[in-house]
């Protein structure tokens, strides 16, 4: 069995102008030691779906079934999450500013955490454990910085500490929403390197959100690309790359800048996503596809086994061939005079 198994999870909230239905029938699975990154627009239900996992999306309906080393955390008690959470299941959220506490040294706050799981540990030997956690993620003089506040590090030191403390147990599994956001490329470098390193030596399995396909090309082994609450593909790193099946991974990699010495126009997206209260009809996408044709607006469709590889799975009516969705994006193209 998978290490995390999620099975159709579903997400709504009720707000004054109806449901949200942030994620809609959402299925995943990971292995030990291995990356899953979850990519999509702001707003595809991502960081959603994850939070849901470890019971911080109070108030909201939520169905489905998420299973965690034989945990079903959906239906745990307030008790045993908060037992998973930070020692099972560590978590790096996107402003490590504002997830650190101001008014407390970094070295208080990772020493506090590892006691909150294990009253065991004496305040000396989580200090001594804090700075070596430190030390451990690149941050230099550890042992004197450890008595430094948030404030005194950097964007990208700051997003340093939040990893040694969601690593300072051994998790099982890390979860990483947008963890290089607002950071420049080279420090964006070094914190995924820190991040890799951490997995290659206690093989802790990484959820990874994250809207940059860039970073997904440098860390993830499998990838869900996700839009309106639902996941469009599923599919390994290299699969999603060069072979992508669902038009909305391929209008994603189309509005990526290319190196090289000629200029290429970038193609965005048409449209905008839709409402989460009143989601058109069939397939999500459907209003922005260039080859959406009837049946895209009668039925959603399911994920479905695409190219002969069942581990690469799209939600798209367009034949699951290679020859056969070529020929029928020529025929819907020839439709509509070339347009598309």
């Amino acid at each position: 069995m998978s290490l995390l198994e999620v099975r159709n999870l579903a997400v709504a909230f009720p707000t004054p102008d109806g449901v949200v239905r942030a994620v809609r029938g959402v299925s995943l699975s990971l292995n030990q030691g291995r990356t899953l990154a979850v990519v999509g627009e702001s707003g595809s239900g991502k960081s959603v779906a994850t939070q849901t996992l470890t019971g911080l999306t109070r108030g909201a309906k939520v169905e489905g079934e998420a299973w965690f080393e034989d945990t079903e955390l959906l239906t745990a008690s307030d008790r045993t999450l908060r037992q998973i959470r930070g020692a099972r299941i560590g978590m790096i959220f996107q402003d490590p500013l504002s997830s650190l506490h101001p008014y407390y040294t970094v070295g208080w706050q990772i020493v506090e955490m590892i006691r909150a799981h294990d009253r065991t540990t004496s305040r000396t030997a989580a200090r001594e454990r804090a700075a070596e956690l430190l030390g451990r993620v690149g941050i230099p003089h550890a042992q004197e910085r450890i008595r430094d506040f948030p404030h005194q590090f950097s964007g990208g030191m700051r997003q340093r500490v939040m990893i040694a403390m969601a690593m300072a147990l051994d998790p099982a599994l890390l979860v990483a929403d947008e963890p290089t956001t607002a950071l420049d490329v080279t420090v964006q470098a070094q914190v995924l390197s820190v991040m890799r390193d951490l997995q290659d030596e206690f093989g802790t399995a990484i959820i990874l959100i994250t809207h940059d396909l860039g970073v997904v090309a440098q860390i993830a082994d499998e990838v869900a690309v996700m839009y309106a609450g639902s996941v469009m593909e599923m599919a390994s790193r290299r699969q999603l790359f060069y072979e992508p099946h669902h038009p909305y991974t391929e209008g994603l990699l189309a509005s990526l800048p290319t190196a090289g010495n000629g200029r290429k126009r970038l193609v965005p997206i048409a449209g905008n996503p839709p409402s989460l209260i009143a989601p058109p009809p069939g397939c999500p996408f459907a209003p922005r596809c260039p080859h959406a044709f009837a049946h895209c607006w009668e039925e959603a469709p399911p994920l479905r086994a695409v190219y002969g590889d069942t581990a690469h799975q799209s939600a798209c009516w367009l034949p699951t061939d290679v020859a056969g969705r070529q020929a029928a994006r020529d025929r819907l193209r020839t439709a509509t005079g070339g347009v598309q």
